[in-house]
């Protein structure tokens, strides 16, 4: 307990040096718990953004719309005849075509830009399950339903719709200058793809379009989740002879959950791995910083060194002091950065949560918390070794006579 007095004593001392000198650990460590607090939040916000609820769902789209929306730009665009045949293979419960419409929406005599996507006549309650869709105001579209919509929850407050007024059950608005009645808001699902789209029969869409038998995506539901991988197959090679292209050139794309799950958790990998090494980089200047220190420490207390030996201090003694001082001053700049790595994730958090409508949170891992702070006072005890050890080596006469 003396040594860690004797430690918080001297840092105190030091005043604005000792806090220059935990910036680098500081820094590092805050980067490294904020990473990985936000990481978790970030990879939940971004899974939430895909819509899909079911885990046996297989989408297909064509190649392009980069820019746009799916189906957009493509060369070849899917058609009905693609689902058709897709709904041919075997292991396929069924599949549908979405389509989607960016265009105008007017209310309350305010214009926006917004996209509308389709539900299909022929699997209504299909969709609704795959999605995970449920009502919170009004009711869900049914077979029959004309000029009729369903509104994501985003259009429902006026403080935030761009509309300033509340769009309600029974309310009329224009899409691309035609007539819809609002029959239902959908609940807050998290996803801003979801909570900010127009709902409308496939019927309803080709009125105010030119779709006409493209399909922008096509939905594929599997039989068996254990068939996955097996139908993903099967789709490529049916699409590859349909539209007479070979393997490596594809003008589509099949995407099963999982794939998209390592998309995400590889572009998350990419930013982590850099974030570390930046990391690193501040920890090792944060160590050379704690070397510097405790070295001029060691030179300006060599009165004191003196004093301790003649009075009967062992090397061991001296050592341990600068070895846990050192320690010290690593373990205080790890405390610090773990605060303010726990604030960044919140705050992150929080700025992502408004940009995407999403509502996770950061996950705070305590064993990380806590090898941090271990890490930290590890760290700064080995940067203090060598200033330890060349304190206990100082001659009590010479140090007394300095």
């Amino acid at each position: 307990m003396n040594y860690f007095l004797f430690a918080l004593r001297n840092l105190k001392r030091k005043g604005v040096r000792s806090w220059l000198t935990l910036l680098g650990i500081c820094i590092g460590i805050a980067a490294v718990v904020s990473l990985i607090s936000l990481g978790s939040g970030l990879q939940e916000a971004v899974l939430s953004q895909f819509g899909v609820g079911s885990t046996e769902v297989i989408t297909v789209q064509a190649s392009g719309g980069f820019m746009g929306p799916p189906g957009s730009e493509v060369v070849t665009p899917l058609t009905l005849d693609d689902v058709n045949a897709i709904n041919g293979v075997s292991s396929v419960d069924f599949a549908y075509r979405e389509n989607i419409l960016t265009g105008q929406m007017e209310y309350n005599d305010i214009l926006g830009i917004g996209y509308a996507t389709t539900i299909p006549l022929d699997y209504i309650k299909e969709y609704y399950e795959i999605n995970e869709v449920k009502i919170e105001y009004g009711r869900l579209l049914k077979k029959g339903d004309s000029r009729k919509i369903l509104l994501g929850f985003n259009f429902y407050n006026g403080k935030t719709n761009g509309f300033e007024r509340t769009i309600l059950p029974g309310k009329q608005v224009l899409i691309n200058d035609e007539i819809f009645n609002v029959i239902g808001i959908l609940e807050k699902t998290g996803s801003f793809l979801y909570d900010s789209a127009v709902f409308m029969l496939e019927s309803d869409m080709d009125s105010i379009s030119d779709k006409g038998d493209n399909a922008d995506i096509i939905t594929v539901k599997v039989k068996n989740k254990d068939l996955m991988n097996r139908t993903k197959i099967d789709i490529e090679k049916l699409l590859r002879k349909r539209r007479d292209v070979k393997v490596g050139g594809e003008d589509f794309s099949v995407s099963t959950p999982e794939s998209s799950l390592d998309q995400v958790n590889q572009i998350l990998g990419a930013i982590q791995v850099f974030v570390i090494i930046i990391a690193s980089i501040s920890i090792v200047i944060g160590a050379v910083g704690i070397v510097n220190t405790m070295t001029t420490s060691v030179l300006e207390r060599r009165k004191e060194i003196g004093i301790m030996k003649s009075v009967g201090a062992r090397n061991s003694q001296i050592f341990s002091q600068f070895f846990i001082e050192s320690g010290f001053l690593g373990f205080i700049g790890g405390g610090i950065g773990v605060l303010l790595g726990i604030s960044l994730g919140y705050i992150g958090t929080g700025m992502i949560n408004n940009f995407i409508g999403s509502d996770t949170l950061p996950i705070i891992n305590f064993s990380l918390i806590f090898f941090s702070l271990f890490g930290s006072f590890l760290i700064g005890a080995l940067a203090g070794i060598f200033p330890a050890m060349k304190a206990a080596k100082q001659n009590p006469v010479q140090a007394l006579s300095s």
